[in-house]
This record gives C-alpha cells, sequence and structure tokens, in this order.
C-alpha cells in the first residue's frame, strides 16, 4: 500500500506550479512538486541525523524562493 498525506500550498503557489507543468514533462502539479523534494532531499544524502550547514540552508531557501516557496 502506497500511504499518502494531503499538503496545502497557497492556490497562487499551485497555479505558477500548473503553469509550469504545462509546458513540460509533468503529468500534474503533484508530481512535479514530488520531483522537487525528492531532488532536494537528494541532496542531503542518506544521513538523515545531519543538519545542514549554513551554506546548504542558503542553498535550500534559495531553490524554494525560485519556486515562489518563500518570499
Amino acid at each position: 500500500m502506497n500511504d499518502k498525506v494531503t499538503i496545502k500550498i497557497p492556490r497562487p503557489l499551485y497555479n505558477k506550479v500548473q503553469q509550469l507543468i504545462d509546458e513540460s514533462g509533468f503529468n500534474s502539479p503533484t508530481d512535479f512538486i514530488v520531483y522537487v523534494l525528492r531532488d532536494v532531499l537528494s541532496e542531503r544524502g542518506n544521513h538523515e541525523n545531519d543538519r545542514l550547514t549554513p551554506d546548504e540552508l542558503a542553498a535550500v531557501k534559495q531553490k524554494l524562493r525560485r519556486l515562489g516557496y518563500l518570499d
């Protein structure tokens, strides 16, 4: 069984994601968001107990800013 949860994001952000995927290979905003989250998390590897360095934290914040998650 594939367990899933619902994550709420602001409608304007959802609309931006929808516009972005209309011209991409993604089938839905959910597919895109899952891809982005996996990409961000894979950069950290499988070190669950490690903390982000200040440079890594800045890089994650920059990616989230470019995606419209942060102002």
